[in-house]
């Protein structure tokens, strides 16, 4: 059954209703509610695994507890709410990076209110996407991973795509003018080393 965007505001209503935003006593509530409305009987049941030991992924290189990791789809560590996510960029990756075989393709930060989410394959050094609690039900299409049957995900600040996207429409921008000059009798193309126009060389 697909995600509803009715699904999707229950769970932000149960949210802002009943969680504080602390990451010590909620973190796991937050998440199980999260895979419910994604249609999932919860998190662990669709195969995810809280506090999975991450080998060296801690700041003095001991093991490090990663909140919860559904391999192949997404690591999400939990910080409470208001908390800079940019502060903590570091240590998600440093999990991505160790949470092998099988690594997850996609890491999420969440505090709560905000969702950050990055695919280090394609995008290093800023999220994919940034998706407010309260934004969420109009988001669906972002969290295609995240679907019972996984779904091609649509980000909105994929730069890998951004930059596909622009080199197709300079692509075709250039044919346009292309062929508007050869409609006004201008040749645009090559003569050995030189430009030829309407019967003169440059």
């Amino acid at each position: 059954m697909p995600t509803t965007a009715d699904g999707l505001r229950t769970f932000v209503d149960f949210v802002t209703t009943h969680l504080r935003g602390d990451e010590k006593s909620e973190a796991q509530t937050f998440l199980d509610r999260f895979f419910r409305a994604f249609g999932h009987e919860g998190a662990m049941e669709a195969g995810a695994t809280y506090e999975e030991r991450i080998h060296k992924g801690s700041k003095k290189g001991k093991t490090g507890f990663a909140d919860l990791v559904w391999k192949p789809r997404v690591l999400i560590e939990m910080k409470k709410r208001g908390a800079d996510l940019t502060k903590h960029y570091s240590q998600a990756f440093d999990y991505w990076q160790r949470a092998v075989p099988n690594r997850p393709r996609y890491v999420m930060l969440c505090n709560f209110d905000q969702f950050w989410v990055y695919d280090f394959d394609t995008q290093i050094d800023t999220p994919i996407d940034m998706v407010e609690l309260r934004d969420l039900p109009n988001r669906v299409a972002t969290f295609g991973f995240m679907e019972v049957q996984e779904k091609k995900s649509v980000f909105g600040n994929n730069q890998v795509e951004v930059t596909e996207k622009a080199a197709g429409r300079l692509g075709e921008l250039y044919r346009i003018l292309r062929d508007r000059l050869m409609r006004q009798g201008v040749v645009a193309g090559m003569n050995g080393n030189k430009k030829v126009f309407k019967g003169w060389a440059m």
